[in-house]
């Protein structure tokens, strides 16, 4: 199963009539979603010819990606951009939010995962290349996890024997969150999982995209075959 928490910059209509009063530049950067995973997400998917999961609201309307009770969940500041719709919301507009946006999503990951045998979950992410006033990222690919490491420390070895490739190992994050997407639907679950974060600048046209899912696809399936997983 390949999930994208954070796939689209929409906000939806009922919150502030689809406007957080955040600027168009604003909102077309990674504080928003995340740039080309979502067709990463679907191309890799294909080529698994696995199902895929993938958000339909901004990360900034509720954050799926993390726990209901994390303090993270609705941002009112992101990389120094002020999100004017977040200030000061009430708990009846949060509660909305997950109601009709954060619980949905986790609720079709469960229901999709339930159904299948043994699912590995591959999560899929994309990271800026630098944020503002912090140094440049050099990695063009990072592997998260938290402490189930069966499927991504042999996903980084295999990574880091690609030549072109510089790999972050819990870079440029690390993959713990209580309460995330793979802390609710893989970790918990005692299911294999991954999260990959791409550079966004290497995924920004649909061919790029692709280039990356056809490219991670057989090295994931490798992965899988050689460890026995």
């Amino acid at each position: 199963m390949v999930l994208c928490d954070h796939a689209t910059n929409i906000v939806p209509d009922f919150v502030n009539g689809g406007c957080l009063g955040v600027a168009p530049a604003d909102m077309a950067r990674h504080i928003a979603f995340d740039p080309g995973a979502a067709g990463v997400s679907r191309a890799l998917a294909a080529a698994l010819e696995g199902p895929a999961v993938l958000s339909r609201f901004s990360r900034l309307v509720i954050d799926p990606n993390r726990g209901e009770d994390d303090p993270t969940l609705i941002m009112q500041l992101y990389d120094g951009t002020i999100i004017p719709g977040n200030r000061g919301i009430s708990d009846l507009n949060a509660a909305e939010r997950m109601r009709l946006c954060h619980r949905p999503y986790h609720a079709a990951i469960a229901d999709l995962a339930a159904r299948r045998a043994a699912p590995v979950i591959v999560s899929i992410h994309s990271f800026t290349p630098q944020l503002r006033g912090r140094p440049p990222r050099p990695w063009q690919v990072g592997v998260l996890y938290a402490e189930d490491t069966r499927l991504a420390h042999p996903l980084i070895a295999r990574l880091a024997a690609e030549p072109d490739l510089s790999v972050g190992d819990n870079r440029p994050y690390t993959g713990h969150l209580p309460g995330d997407t793979i802390d609710r639907h893989a970790i918990a679950q005692h299911r294999l999982n991954v999260l990959i974060e791409l550079r966004n600048d290497l995924i920004e046209t649909p061919a790029q995209q692709r280039a990356w899912a056809a490219r991670l696809a057989p090295i994931l399936t490798e992965t899988l075959a050689r460890t026995g997983l």
